[in-house]
């Protein structure tokens, strides 16, 4: 079938032995495989005689052999990749070599047969191309002559193929070694990259959640901004902010982003106990990164609602890392993800990073917050003495002398100095807040505040929000929080007037203030502790009102702790006189008018006179009288002042049954069909009653009275 090589006796010259090692070293000089088939044929050409040089090298761990023709480069013109694997496929398996003709090898070996023939080839020598630790593949050389290789040039030709052998291998390797090379950097170029950007994405967050804690200082506003820098670096589907009361224990939930369910977790507060092995208390106990599987979720369900909620909705993977600021916690940040990708030490390092500005962020919010509120009260309690010092009683100061005035101020004197709840009653116009305020003045809290309010002009939809403030949203137009009455006067004393005319929700609130000293701003859930002394006042008969239905029995004897009762000025006659001299000087002053005395005739009035309207309504005669006056001498117009007339105001005064009541209805209904529905003026009803406008218009109110109907009587 072939022609083995067989062994010569003769054996290769002293000169062919250098000249083959000094090819030997140019050959291994080549480290790269192309460059070693380029200077292969040179090189071999100086110890061996071919017309054709060629190797078939083995396709890495499979039995293919890869054709590599060395000489000539463009073989005869072939278009199509030589078919040698037959021939050489035998020399590698059986690493033998073999020399062989043309012509004899047509039938043995067909694909070689048309290949030489196709070449002019008559002689072939394939030897086996192996080293000591692997076999290569074949080398083969082809002539033009007939019987060109002998078996002593067989033999010489297997000590070149060995040095090939070597220099192949050492190129093969070298090209491994450069492709592994290649493969490290480029592993490690990838790891770098990784790194490079993991280090960005890291740096970023962090200037991203450090600008917006230096620029948001409210804490609705800096967790949605910290929520939209989160969901650019690290993969969740929802996040949230568990923040810690010191005080109370309570946990206050904020929900930054839910992909799946936006109402899974409501924002407010939890009560401790109900959390306390939630996965956030967990981190905030421990102060240290809690990471949780579904597993351990299912485990920890048992004592956690929490841990129920989020399985339930569909979390399988969960991280809470604590807020530490110096030495104490103030919370956790929570992200948690419905695929079961655990959060590694990557993502646990970031949002620990990311927790520290928050722990700085909420510490600055709570500060803001906490002096937000101070300043604001502050300014509240500067406004009311402000207006305490600009604004003209209707006296300066409890001008009188009759007995029945030093009672009242008697048990001023008596109830002052203690905190009890003061109860104040009596007609409109007699003085009340006066008596309220001599009451803070003479208390240890005279330093504080002294914040006045009147319920009566207070619209029923707004006195809650008024008296005991309102979140931001608590109801439409509630831009911000605001702090109530009661909270301004923290320390101080409130003074309720006209408490008789709380609406039954309002009346619930503050029963609850007297009992329990707290109550909740509108639309809060946080309770709000306050050290306020209550001073209330009423010109209503509260226990008619009870038995009406119209005020809480209860708010009645906690209100009525210490009654005062304000004596109406027809009561106080002995007074009329220093109170007309006060306030004549008073308003003479004012007006830059100089009134050396009092028309006997006027001062005779004025004592005769009734004064339904008390005090306030002796004011307000003053007043106008002192701007008509041209002279030194004060008097008043006889019209203003008419017995006849303030007989019915007496009467209207302070109802105390229902009788009383009506009568006072059909003096006012009277009045009203005399004016044709008119109040003000000259010719209205107030001016038939002798009462002031304002007086009126509230009587009116209060006995629900429609004007309208008598304005075509």
């Amino acid at each position: 079938m072939h022609e083995s090589a067989q062994k010569g006796e003769s054996r290769p010259s002293s000169q062919e032995y250098r000249t083959l090692l000094e090819v030997a070293e140019a050959i291994a000089s080549n480290r790269e495989l192309s460059a070693l088939f380029k200077d292969l044929g040179g090189l071999l050409r100086r110890v061996v005689r071919f017309d054709h040089l060629w190797l078939n090298l083995r396709d890495g761990a499979g039995d293919t052999l890869n054709l590599y023709v060395i000489e000539p480069t463009d073989p005869g013109g072939a278009t199509a990749p030589l078919p040698v694997q037959d021939l050489a496929m035998w020399v590698w398996q059986n690493q033998r070599p073999v020399v062989t003709s043309i012509t004899s090898q047509a039938e043995h070996w067909p694909d070689y047969y048309q290949w030489a023939q196709r070449l002019g080839m008559n002689s072939l020598c394939i030897l086996p191309l192996t080293t000591a630790g692997r076999r290569l593949g074949s080398l083969g050389f082809g002539r033009k002559q007939p019987g060109a290789y002998d078996s002593r040039e067989v033999d010489f030709l297997h000590l070149v193929s060995n040095q090939v052998a070597v220099a192949v291998d050492n190129a093969l390797n070298y090209e491994r070694a450069l492709a592994a090379q290649e493969q490290l950097s480029s592993e490690r170029a990838r790891s770098a990259q990784e790194q490079l950007t993991h280090e960005r994405d890291r740096m970023r967050l962090l200037l991203e959640v450090n600008n917006a804690v230096v620029s948001h200082l409210d804490l609705d506003d800096l967790f949605t901004a910290v929520s939209a820098c989160l969901r650019k670096v690290i993969q969740h589907d929802s996040s949230g902010l568990v923040l810690c009361d010191q005080d109370t224990g309570w946990f206050r939930v904020h929900v930054l982003h839910f992909a799946k369910n936006e109402s899974f977790i409501e924002e407010g507060r939890i009560e401790s106990d109900g959390c306390m092995k939630s996965p956030a208390a967990i981190a905030v106990s421990t102060r240290k990164p809690a990471v949780f599987g579904e597993e351990d979720l299912k485990t920890l369900a048992a004592e956690s609602p929490c841990a129920q909620y989020f399985l339930a909705e569909g979390v399988k993977a969960f991280c809470s890392v604590p807020l530490l600021s110096h030495d104490r916690a103030l919370g956790a940040l929570t992200v948690a993800r419905y695929d079961e990708v655990m959060f590694g030490p990557k993502d646990i390092g970031l949002l620990s990073e990311v927790a520290k500005q928050i722990a700085i962020a909420v510490e600055n919010a709570q500060a803001y917050r906490e002096i937000s509120e101070l300043k604001d009260k502050l300014d509240k309690e500067k406004l009311y003495l402000e207006e305490e010092v600009r604004t003209e009683y209707s006296f300066a100061e409890i001008v009188g002398h009759s007995e029945i005035l030093k009672r009242t101020l008697k048990a001023v004197e008596t109830v002052a100095p203690t905190d009890s709840v003061v109860l104040i009653q009596g007609e409109t116009g007699t003085g009340k807040e006066l008596i309220a305020r001599a009451v803070h003045k003479r208390s240890q809290r005279s330093g504080r505040a002294f914040v006045s309010v009147n319920c009566a002009a207070l619209a029923p939809g707004l006195i809650s929000s008024e008296l005991f403030g309102h979140e931001k949203g608590a109801f439409t137009g509630a831009m911000q929080r605001r702090l109530g009455r009661f909270e301004l006067a923290d320390g101080g004393a409130i003074f309720l007037d006209e408490v008789g005319d709380l609406p039954p929700d309002t009346q619930v609130a503050l029963l609850r203030v007297l009992q329990e000293r707290e109550f909740e701003r509108v639309g809060g859930a946080q309770p709000i502790h306050v050290d306020v002394r209550v001073i209330a006042a009423t010109h209503r008969d509260l226990r008619t009102a009870i038995a009406d239905g119209r005020f809480r029995e209860d708010l009645y004897y906690r209100l009525n702790v210490f009654p005062i009762e304000m004596p109406p000025l027809r009561e106080r006659k002995d007074d009329i006189l220093m109170l007309v001299e006060y306030f004549v000087q008073r308003y003479a002053r004012k007006a830059g008018k100089s009134i050396r005395t009092i028309e006997k005739r006027t001062l005779e009035r004025l004592l005769a006179y009734d004064w339904p309207g008390n005090i306030r309504e002796l004011q307000n005669v003053i007043e106008r009288s002192v701007i008509l006056t041209s002279s030194d001498v004060f008097a008043v117009d006889d019209a203003w002042l008419s017995n006849e007339s303030s007989q019915a105001p007496s009467r209207v005064a302070t109802p105390a049954s229902e009788r009383e009541m009506r009568t006072e209805r059909e003096i006012i209904e009277a009045a009203l069909a005399a004016s044709r529905g008119r109040v003000s003026g000259p010719s209205g009803a107030a001016a038939k009653l002798q009462i002031p406008p304002s007086t009126l218009e509230h009587k009116i109110r209060t006995l629900k009275i429609r004007k309208g109907q008598f304005k075509f009587g």
